[in-house]
Parts: C-alpha cells; structure tokens; sequence
C-alpha cells in the first residue's frame, strides 16, 4: 500500500508541504497514519531479522549435521574394521570360553600371549 493512501477512507489527501490540516480529527489521521507507517517499518525490520537469523540457524546445522555425518561414516569404518579384526583373531583364542572375566580379558601378566594383535590408533 502506498504511503498517505487509505483504501477505507477515499476523502482523505495528503498534505501538501506548506499546508496544515484544518481540524483536530484531521490531525489525529495523519498522527495515526504516522505511528502506523513507524509501526509496519519496525515489523518489516524484525521480520527481516528473524529471516536473517533463522538462514545462519539453517547453515550452521547444515554444517553440523555434515560434521556429524562424517563423524559417523569414520566410527562405522572403525567398527567394521576392528569387528574384522576380532573375527580374525578369535580362532587364534581357542582356549577362551566365555565363562569368566578373566578368560575374557586376562590379567596383564597374561599379554604376552596376544602380542600379535597390532590396532591402529584413529584420529577423531
């Protein structure tokens, strides 16, 4: 909408420069015309604004989101290897069963025995 247009109030004419408005409710319109005209600026302003923040919202997920998904394809590509190398290793255990801890996971004085079992340190 046009500034100084009214489409409810057609008798209504911008004031010319030089010119005054003759009446009190005449002064009141342009008043309320003019608190409104500040009124929509100020809206526009914060809806820009909030467009605004909501893009560099929008970008920094997207960024995380990539991050993460890289994040996840590294720990799937380490799961897959360590299963491998477990799977590997597991007929070399053969006088491990599964009935105590301490078969499972031997006390220190036990390591050499799996010496052989090289793991490669990941970076995150």
């Amino acid at each position: 909408m046009a500034q100084g247009s009214d489409s409810n109030d057609t008798s209504y004419k911008s004031p010319s420069p030089g010119s005054r408005p003759s009446s009190s409710d005449d002064v009141k319109k342009v008043m309320r015309r003019e608190k409104n005209r500040i009124a929509a600026q100020k809206s526009r302003m914060r809806q820009t604004q909030k467009a605004d923040n909501l893009h560099l919202e929008s970008e920094n997920l997207q960024k995380e989101n990539a991050a993460l998904k890289k994040e996840v394809k590294q720990l799937t590509e380490e799961a897959k290897y360590l299963s491998s190398v477990l799977s590997s290793h597991e007929p070399l255990c053969t006088g491990l069963a599964p009935q105590t801890p301490e078969l499972i996971y031997p006390a220190p004085h036990h390591s050499s025995y799996h010496q052989h079992i090289t793991v490669p340190h990941y970076q995150h």
